[in-house]
């Protein structure tokens, strides 16, 4: 039976993120969401995955990767999610390095509503590929044939500085909403030098304050180390792995794992409630914003949070960002 709008307000997703492939054409220095042979998953099966989302009351879906663009049924597949499912919020997260004008078109026909891109910075080096010499021409195809919504995100820490810059520059210079995004170390913490925090301050006031930035997260985590809140993944936030598994996100892949087709309305309150000790360090945008609309709601007291803490930083991975939060 589905979901009330009461029921649905108290815990359901207000995002999800559904890995529709976990193989990328680009292996980049800091990701580690990709490998380089995993098949698609099948069409049908991705579309009960959508269907078992929008049955937990899930307000909006992004499709993601890897690198999404590599699956042969993505626009069917926004379709379903938009015009069959009526997800209030359908889109995808991508490299840019496939955007033909022709699959530009097919999303738009699709009914897509935004898309964002991430990109490093202007030339190519040992760690990235995914810059503006390669991107421009996809950008333009964008700019010109898009009817849904560009998100370009600069990335501090895989380039120079001044080439995020001129990333964001770039962006807000092509009528795209510009965003910035940073890399953080094995220890889930973010250090700028003092030229990289130069560029970034320039940039944030550049980009100007959004709606959608419901805090300034990334100013405390640069300049105190830490920017505490309550973490409702699991729940105002699904992330959906290739195998249907739901984590607490991207980065968090050994500390919850649930099938989806388990998955039930009192998980969601569950983890609702349940205390994330990797929180006050998260970079995760897509987290923090579908959180924070709960924050003056209880959340469970930490229990052992030091050595909870402890436990979690031990086993992260090595230096990352997460383009797809």
């Amino acid at each position: 039976m589905a979901l009330s709008l009461i029921q649905r307000l108290r815990f359901s997703p207000w995002f999800t993120q559904l890995v529709v492939i976990r193989k990328c054409n680009l292996h980049c220095g800091y990701c580690n969401e990709y490998d380089r042979h995993s098949p698609p998953v099948p069409l049908d099966v991705l579309k009960d995955r959508a269907a078992k989302l929008k049955a937990l009351g899930a307000f909006s879906i992004c499709f993601t990767g890897g690198e999404p663009t590599l699956h042969p049924d993505l626009p069917e597949l926004i379709r379903y999610a938009r015009h069959d499912l009526r997800f209030f919020r359908t889109s995808i997260i991508t490299n840019g390095t496939y955007l033909t004008g022709q699959l530009v078109e097919g999303l738009n026909a699709a009914g897509l509503q935004a898309m964002q891109i991430s990109i490093d910075g202007v030339k190519q080096n040992d760690t990235t590929v995914k810059v503006l010499d390669t991107l421009r021409k996809r950008l333009e195809t964008l700019r010109t044939l898009a009817k849904f919504r560009v998100v370009v995100s600069g990335v501090v820490g895989a380039c120079p500085a001044e080439e995020t810059y001129e990333v964001i520059d770039y962006a807000k210079r092509m009528g795209f909403r510009p965003r910035v995004l940073l890399i953080h170390d094995a220890r889930g913490q973010v250090k700028l030098s003092p030229e990289q925090m130069t560029v970034y301050n320039r940039i944030q006031k550049l980009i100007g304050r959004h709606l959608f930035e419901l805090s300034d997260y990334r100013h405390r985590i640069i300049t105190n180390g830490s920017a505490p809140f309550k973490c409702r993944a699991g729940s105002r936030y699904l992330y959906v792995d290739e195998n249907g598994i739901v984590l607490w996100c991207s980065q968090t892949r050994k500390w919850f794992q649930k099938p989806l087709t388990e998955y039930t309305e009192e998980d969601l309150r569950q983890q609702f409630y349940t205390y994330k000790s990797c929180h006050a360090h998260c970079t995760l945008g897509c987290v923090r914003s579908a959180s924070s609309v709960d924050n003056w709601r209880s959340q469970e007291r930490p229990r052992r949070a030091a050595a909870a803490d402890s436990a979690l930083q031990g086993k992260r991975a090595s230096v990352t960002v997460n383009p797809h939060g």
